[in-house]
């Protein structure tokens, strides 16, 4: 395995995070109960794009069925995606050194792991995770070097794979690297972790990331089902350490694609001290086609949260545009008409209401 072997080769209990994680499923055989395809048709999907469900979240799956499972359980149909594209979101043309795509000009993404505690069958790196050989001590220190020496970037955002999977000890070691660096005013982690291994936030991480303080956490929940005692509990200790918790969820077809299930799960995250953030329409990545949903159906799950949920409980829905284009919010439209006089609007109940521009406006 890559970056966790350090943690994962000490003495751990069977509840441990380690001992979960080493016990997780990676072959077909072993979900018989769970999938629609035969074992050797799946098989050659885990060659593309392989699989990890680690023990826990595997029983989360068996306590509540198809919402869960489809975003781990492979599908044959990962291999008759037509449109996706391997690379997306063009990662690898705006990287300037190893494991750095630097695209906006103050913020870096910086990929510092290539293993996650489950394998989304959507991720947009599957051309990566899981397969990818490890990321070595020398491959970031080049990442910390250049953003060392390039005082634009102001921000950077520790991604993979899941960050979270580094060892304490690796860990310890890029925030502080970073947080040495005048010119980064933040640090963010982009981590699954919470979500799918929620045993991973140990007494022992939470003074780690408390030391790269002020720390943003961005974490991924989908579904309200995935939000478990073990998961508020987790959150909890990252809360009440000072970290900041935001969210991002991605719409997936049959799955969350639905007013409902949105307000529940936003409404779910706020309880847990974790603020929705991102609404993100599926990326356009080889072998998710049969995720993505219409961006009309994301406005209108938008449209239908204003008014029945806190502003609090409403992401921003984003389009990351293939190419490396970048994220794009993408708005309901509340403007019926306008003039050099004022503009009619329309509210969460239908109604149409006059805003009038200032007088002498010019």
């Amino acid at each position: 395995m890559i970056s966790t072997e350090n943690n994962l080769s000490a003495k751990t209990d069977d509840s441990s995070w380690q001992s979960l994680m080493r016990h997780s499923v990676c072959r077909p055989e072993e979900l018989a109960e769970l999938t629609a395809g035969e074992v050797a048709e799946l098989q050659a999907v885990i060659q593309a794009y392989p699989m990890r469900i680690n023990s826990y979240f595997l029983e989360l799956i068996r306590k509540s069925g198809a919402s869960i499972a489809r975003q781990v359980v492979p599908d044959p149909r990962e291999l008759e995606d037509e449109l996706g594209l391997e690379d997306p979101l063009a990662e690898e043309a705006n990287s300037p050194v190893p494991n750095i795509t630097h695209r906006y000009p103050d913020r870096v993404l910086f990929t510092v792991c290539h293993e996650c505690a489950i394998y989304c069958r959507f991720c947009t790196r599957k051309r990566k995770t899981g397969k990818w050989p490890a990321i070595s001590q020398a491959d970031l220190e080049l990442g910390i070097d250049y953003i060392r020496r390039t005082p634009a970037v102001r921000d950077v955002l520790l991604s993979g794979g899941d960050p979270l999977l580094l060892s304490d000890h690796r860990l310890d070691w890029l925030l502080s690297q970073l947080r040495g660096i005048n010119h980064v005013d933040i640090i963010r982690i982009g981590s699954r972790v919470p979500c799918a291994l929620p045993q991973r936030i140990t007494g022992d991480l939470i003074p780690v990331l408390r030391k790269g303080a002020p720390l943003y956490l961005n974490l991924h929940f989908n579904h309200p089902d995935e939000i478990t005692d073990e998961v508020k509990q987790a959150c909890n200790k990252l809360a009440d350490a000072g970290l900041v918790l935001g969210s991002q969820t991605v719409l997936l077809r049959g799955i969350n694609d639905s007013p409902d299930v949105i307000d529940a799960l936003m409404r779910a995250l706020l309880k847990i001290r974790v603020k929705p953030y991102y609404l993100m329409q599926g990326d356009l990545t080889r072998g998710t086609d049969h995720f993505r949903t219409p961006i009309q159906q994301g406005l209108d799950i938008l449209k239908a949260l204003r008014g029945r949920v806190s502003g609090m409980a409403i992401p921003t829905l984003v389009l990351d545009l293939p190419g490396g284009g970048g994220k794009v919010p993408l708005c309901p439209d509340y403007i019926l008409s306008r003039d050099e006089t004022g503009t009619v609007l329309f509210n969460y109940q239908g109604r149409e209401i006059r805003y009038p521009e200032p007088k002498g406006n010019s």
